[in-house]
């Protein structure tokens, strides 16, 4: 059996939204979740991005739930940039 994952980490960047309120298919979700078995910098960036949408929903709780449906995916690459930034300071 080859373990190497099937999935590069852009492309497991690119299914993050997707993997996370299911809407990937089965065999894509087993390819992204082969590819968090084998790859720590992915699990980070998963858990990075997962704490980016829960501060940034919370810091917007009081706003009009309609504005809060989804954040925008460039707010979210934004964030989680300024973060890795930081985090190398």
């Amino acid at each position: 059996m080859n373990d190497r994952p099937n999935l590069s980490c852009r492309e497991l960047i690119d299914f993050i939204a997707d993997y996370l309120d299911g809407s990937l298919p089965p065999q894509v979700r087993s390819d992204f979740e082969r590819h968090l078995g084998v790859c720590p910098s992915c699990v980070s960036y998963l858990d990075g991005y997962r704490k980016s949408m829960m501060l940034g929903k919370a810091a917007l709780r009081d706003y009009d739930d309609a504005r809060l449906e989804s954040a925008p995916e460039s707010l979210v690459r934004a964030v989680l940039a300024a973060r890795r930034q930081s985090d190398k300071a």
